[in-house]
This record gives structure tokens, sequence and C-alpha cells, in this order.
């Protein structure tokens, strides 16, 4: 579901949750990767009172895991050994 477009309300509540994990030391968290965080799982877009739970009860525990998951699966970076040498 992580193609699901993010509203406006649902940023909002995104923004806060950005805002709480600021607080709690996790400064570089984005909107838009929390959107993709908690969008993620669903198959089809479930009811907004859903998907506002599954924000607001966002550990940063289940972030971190989800964050390494991501780095994972994106394609590594090339490096250039001639460069390091």
């Amino acid at each position: 579901m992580a193609n699901y477009p993010l509203d406006e309300q649902l940023a909002y509540v995104c923004e806060i949750k950005a805002q709480e994990f600021a607080m709690l030391g996790y400064e570089d968290i984005t909107i838009e990767e929390i959107w993709e965080c908690v969008s993620e799982k669903y198959k089809e877009m479930p009811p907004l009172y859903k998907i506002v739970n599954d924000i607001l009860s966002l550990k940063p525990g289940l972030w971190m895991n989800w964050m390494t998951m991501r780095a994972y699966r994106e394609e590594p970076l090339a490096i250039d050994l001639k460069k390091v040498e």
C-alpha cells in the first residue's frame, strides 16, 4: 500500500509522530519515512482509525527494524576500489 498518497490529515499525524521521535533523540525521521513504514504492511486501504492508530503506536524499535530491512533491500553502493587504496 506504500503507493497510496499521503493525504493532509495523515501527514499531520505522521508529523506528530516525527516530533515525538525527535524528542526521543531520533531527529532525522521524515514524515514520508513514517508513512512508508506504517503503510507497507497493508494490502488495501484500511479504515482511517486503524491507520491513525498504527502511526501513533509506532515504536522507535519497530521503526529502526524497518529502516534496517529497507537498507538491506536497497541496491548496495558501488565502491571504486582504486579510489580507496
